[in-house]
């Protein structure tokens, strides 16, 4: 996986972002090495051999606005590409912020139906790609800083980020607005893989949850019913959405074994981590919306997380 770093771009945009990030720091730095060579020239004993008022002219007026002159003028140039309008072919996703995670929306090139996951965004290398972005309770922004820059996501408001990717790779994103609790524990990943290997992925994902004849699966998938998960979550082909308002309560897991964390990047889903997190949500993530289920008998948790991790 690749650092959460606006310093290791791996789209075109986070490359502009970053070029102009590096010449204001270059700038920064020569103002700074300026400013103590005139604050030592200052401290010198003796007769100035520079009259007050040039050094105010010249050092408080000129240079500043030469230098901030020329960086506007620069940073809105190279600016200019990251207004450019989204290609009519790019692919569009909607990602709507929660607390504290993050639902995912592709329409079903076939059946033009929405196809929803949650917490992971997978996309095409080196194709263009439309985020749609709006939030479900408070403010919250979305940022993958090795893809692009940060973007408000607004309640009741659409914004949008236009990304193109790079070369195939996991970018890890965050919420960077606060709001709430577990502000910190509100991370994404961003998949980029080939684009044969998306389309099979976007496939699969348009399924309903396969059945299963496997004695241990299939007590699961009773265990999910009987504890009344449906309540909130969904699966297709088991559960059907639930909605309040017309939004959904929580992750639609119809093929949750498929997502590489658990939690919203708190958990990577392998051994026992889905076991874990059924059983104790709470202390990986105090205040999220799900209860834990600690007290659920051993062979009952057991069987119901065995059921989540066979949804690929």
């Amino acid at each position: 996986m690749n650092w959460q770093s606006v310093l290791h771009p791996a789209g075109n945009d986070a490359e502009v972002i970053v070029e102009i990030a590096w010449v204001l720091f270059g700038g920064g730095t020569l103002i700074f090495v300026g400013v103590m060579i005139m604050l030592a020239m200052s401290l010198r004993h003796g007769r100035p051999h520079v009259r007050p008022a040039v050094w105010l002219i010249g050092a408080g007026v000129v240079f500043p606005v030469t230098v901030l002159s020329a960086l506007l003028v620069y940073s809105i140039h190279r600016s200019q590409q990251l207004l450019a309008p989204v290609s009519h072919d790019a692919l569009v996703v909607s990602v709507t912020a929660k607390m504290w995670w993050w639902e995912v929306r592709y329409r079903d090139p076939v059946t033009g139906r929405d196809i929803v996951t949650a917490n992971e965004i997978r996309l095409p290398a080196n194709k263009p790609v439309y985020l749609a972005l709006t939030s479900d309770d408070v403010i919250h922004s979305f940022w993958v800083p090795a893809l692009a820059g940060k973007v408000d996501m607004l309640p009741g408001r659409l914004t949008r980020l236009r990304v193109k990717t790079g070369a195939p790779g996991i970018y890890r994103g965050q919420c960077a607005e606060y709001c709430g609790e577990q502000h910190a524990k509100m991370a994404l990943h961003v998949v980029v893989e080939e684009a044969p290997a998306f389309d099979a992925w976007l496939s699969n994902q348009a399924q309903p949850a396969r059945a299963t004849n496997d004695p241990l699966l299939a007590a699961g998938r009773q265990v999910f019913l009987t504890q009344r998960c449906a309540a909130c979550h969904t699966i297709r082909g088991v559960a059907d959405e639930n909605l309040i308002g017309g939004q959904t309560l929580a992750p639609d897991l119809t093929h949750i074994g498929s997502r590489l964390y658990l939690g919203a990047g708190i958990l990577r889903n392998e051994g026992e981590n889905m076991r874990d997190w059924i059983a104790q949500t709470q202390r990986f993530k105090h205040g999220a919306r799900m209860p834990g289920f600690a007290d659920m008998p051993e062979h009952e948790l057991d069987a119901l997380a065995r059921y989540l991790e066979s949804l690929q």
